[in-house]
């Protein structure tokens, strides 16, 4: 199994519980939704351990790239824990690791990563990641 797919991989973990509208027509949670789930754990792990004030900060984080591997489905009713680790932290982006675990499952129903580009938000430009961030950022690399 890959790492990516252990819990022993993951330093930050973000508690969710799935929705009624998560799943689709066929019983399971619509594979769309898991990029809603990563998107919700990188911006909690930003805004309460990077102090990111997503209406008033000057920077905001674009996501310019994801991908998901889907290992097991999930159904609702479920609580879930996504794990969150930073891959590689660069000067304006960072690449997140994540992975949707059931409960306390020690293997993942689904695993990818997410990355973010800071951009100044009225000049709509690539800016480097503010100290308060970057060191939140390292203590999940």
């Amino acid at each position: 199994m890959k790492t990516e797919a252990q819990r022993a991989h993951y330093r930050h973990f973000v508690k969710l519980s799935t929705r009624w509208s998560d799943n689709d027509i066929f019983g399971h949670v619509n594979n769309v939704t898991y990029y809603s789930y990563f998107d919700t754990a990188a911006n909690q792990f930003l805004i309460e351990q990077g102090g990111l004030d997503i209406q008033n900060d000057s920077i905001v984080g674009f996501v310019v790239a994801s991908q998901c591997q889907y290992l097991a489905p999930i159904s609702h009713p479920q609580n879930l824990e996504i794990g969150f680790r930073v891959n590689q932290l660069g000067n304006s982006s960072v690449e997140y690791g994540m992975a949707v675990f059931c409960d306390h499952a020690e293997t993942a129903s689904a695993y990818g990563s997410f990355t973010h580009v800071f951009v100044d938000r009225e000049q709509n430009k690539s800016v480097l990641i503010p100290e308060k961030i970057r060191f939140a950022l390292q203590t999940a690399q």
